[in-house]
Parts: C-alpha cells; sequence; structure tokens
C-alpha cells in the first residue's frame, strides 16, 4: 500500500503536521543553505554530483509559491545548477521534482555523463548499485561545490 492509500497519513505529510523535514527543522545532509533552500547531498547517491535543493518552507507544488519566493527558488536552482555543471563536468543535468513520498518541495539534480549507468535512459536510482565515488572523491567535490557557490553568491 502507497503513502496515498492512507488518507490521513498522506493529509499529514501534506499539511506539514507529519513532515519529516519541518519535524527535524531541516533535511539530513545539509551542505549549505541558500536563500530560498537548503541545499543536501550525500556520498551514497545515483550518480556523481547528485544534489538536492530542499525549499525551506512547507510547500508540496510549485504553483503554491507566490511570486517573490518563486523568483528566489529559481536563483537558488540556477546557482546550484550553474555550480554543479562547473565542478562535475556533466555533458547535461537532470532536474527532477517528485514529492510523491514526501511531499515538501524539492529538486533533484542529477548529472549526467557519456558512458554513466544509465546513459540514453532515466536515471533508476534504486538500480544503483556501486558507489558513484572513489575513496576521498566525495569530500572533494562537496568542498569544490562549496567553494562555487561561495564564489557565485558575490
Amino acid at each position: 500500500m502507497t503513502q496515498w492509500n492512507d488518507t490521513r497519513a498522506w493529509a499529514a505529510l501534506v499539511d506539514g503536521s507529519a513532515c519529516p523535514i519541518c519535524d527535524r527543522g531541516q533535511p539530513l545532509d545539509v551542505i549549505a543553505v541558500l536563500e530560498t533552500s537548503w541545499l543536501t547531498m550525500q556520498e551514497k547517491a545515483p550518480v556523481r554530483g547528485y544534489a538536492c535543493l530542499v525549499f525551506k518552507t512547507h510547500v508540496v507544488e510549485l504553483h503554491e509559491l507566490d511570486e517573490p519566493a518563486a523568483l528566489a527558488f529559481m536563483r537558488d536552482i540556477r546557482r546550484v545548477s550553474s555550480a554543479l555543471s562547473k565542478i562535475t563536468g556533466a555533458v547535461k543535468l537532470n532536474y527532477e521534482i517528485h514529492g510523491n513520498t514526501l511531499p515538501h518541495l524539492h529538486m533533484h539534480f542529477f548529472p549526467r555523463y557519456r558512458g554513466d549507468a544509465f546513459e540514453g535512459r532515466p536515471i533508476d536510482a534504486r538500480a544503483v548499485v556501486q558507489p558513484p565515488y572513489k575513496p576521498g572523491e566525495f569530500s572533494t567535490l562537496r568542498r569544490e561545490l562549496l567553494d562555487v557557490l561561495t564564489d557565485n553568491a558575490a
């Protein structure tokens, strides 16, 4: 049974009263705080350079944002997109907003590479069997991302 079929549990997630992000006060694995969002990144990821941008206020859908908030969130998205593109050398970035299991607005960033395990098709995070990072590579990439984000903040 999906969470959608438990109408009370789903309603509590949607209204924020049972949102784990709101309960904690922020998502897990936060590496940076931006204008409207938290940037998260974790070593256990489907692809090298994967990141997730989580909106600070509990909303579920983009259309719930008023114009100033939507524009500010887009600035955060563009800032992260530019930084990831610069540090990963990806040939393309994929962007995904779902909220099917955690209805708190967030965007996934999936850098794509020539010859990656999902070349020519969408990322299937559940199909990933080995880590995308060599030893020490994640901390270096995270530091580079933070450096570029800091440089781009000015």
